[in-house]
């Protein structure tokens, strides 16, 4: 069973432990690459040996604040996860690593990893957050690098600073960082202001797939893998479709279907009311309140028999009636 310690303990293993493996989750977003190349740099610059790696390549729009990276070739001593709440997520390195795992770093309010320590705080609204502590703790200077990537991680997983989760800590923490050089206008311009010709073509399918259940409380798109191939649109801009159907007036639960081959990724957001995470833990998945995901086997329409009597039952729960 993995022991439960906080950043201090955490630091000091870090400062004891050398040769170290800095793994992600599979299709890593912003928050777990900006985590995990901040504690690169930061371990880096203590003159220890590190690299990152994960089992997909990270999306080409991502490079903007880590660069060219290139991995430091070593055999591996201490194994640390950035933002994974499950083995499943490590892909196609669960079987090299899940049982060699040393620290686990994460915001997820359900993480079943086992690591022998495990530094958790669902309290705070990205694992970037939770690594802005621990480089802080370490005396390691805030360089741009470092202080880019921990912004460009909150940025990616407060949606901006737009979600409940954040916390004025958040807003004092995002602030040292651009004093301490963090290129904000860049990753903002990342994130908010860059759309691919072909997502533009996609917003049209999205638009036309969008549907209504439970007397408009909730909305789902479907995104088949035909479309994207054809269009060409790359696995990092879909990041942001997740929170298309919840915008929409009156929605309590967004939820987006993408095709994968004999199953469907199913990402759903949340309001107020509706705990996403409990919701997708029904599925073998996890996340936040508001945000949460899974994977679902079968055709389209097994995964809809299968998901949408469970978003009834959770709107029921949360007091929605619509009959």
């Amino acid at each position: 069973m993995s022991k439960m310690i906080d950043v201090g303990a955490a630091c000091e293993l870090l400062r004891g432990c050398d040769n170290v493996l800095i793994l992600m989750h599979q299709k890593p977003d912003g928050d777990c690459i900006g985590s995990a190349f901040a504690l690169l740099w930061a371990l880096e610059s203590m003159g220890k040996r590190a690299r990152v790696e994960c089992s997909d390549v990270i999306p080409e729009r991502y490079k903007a604040f880590t660069g060219d990276y290139t991995p430091v070739d070593f055999q591996p001593r201490f194994v640390i996860t950035v933002d994974v709440a499950s083995p499943q997520l490590l892909g196609n390195l669960q079987a090299a690593w899940e049982n060699r795992l040393d620290l686990c770093i994460d915001h997820h309010r359900v993480n079943t990893l086992q690591a022998r320590y495990t530094l958790l705080d669902w309290d705070v609204p990205a694992t970037a957050q939770l690594i802005y502590q621990i480089v802080k703790e370490l005396g390691v200077p805030f360089d741009n690098r470092i202080s880019t990537a921990i912004f460009a991680g909150m940025v990616a997983d407060t949606g901006g600073f737009r979600y409940s989760s954040v916390t004025a800590q958040t807003f004092h923490i995002a602030a040292e960082m651009i004093e301490a050089g963090a290129d904000h206008a860049m990753v903002n311009t990342v994130y908010f202001d860059t759309r691919s010709r072909p997502l533009v073509e996609l917003d049209k399918i999205i638009s036309n797939n969008l549907e209504y259940h439970f007397g408009g409380l909730c909305a789902l798109v479907t995104i088949y893998r035909a479309d994207t191939d054809r269009l060409g649109v790359d696995e990092a801009d879909l990041d942001g479709i997740a929170t298309i159907p919840r915008r929409i007036q009156g929605v309590e639960v967004g939820i987006v279907l993408r095709e994968n081959f004999d199953s469907y990724r199913v990402s759903v957001r949340s309001r107020d009311k509706v705990d996403s995470s409990v919701l997708c833990a029904k599925f073998d998945g996890g996340g936040h309140w508001g945000a949460g995901g899974c994977t679902i086997q079968g055709d389209d329409a097994a995964v809809r028999q299968a998901l949408l009597p469970a978003v009834g039952q959770a709107l029921r729960e949360a007091g929605f009636n619509w009959e």
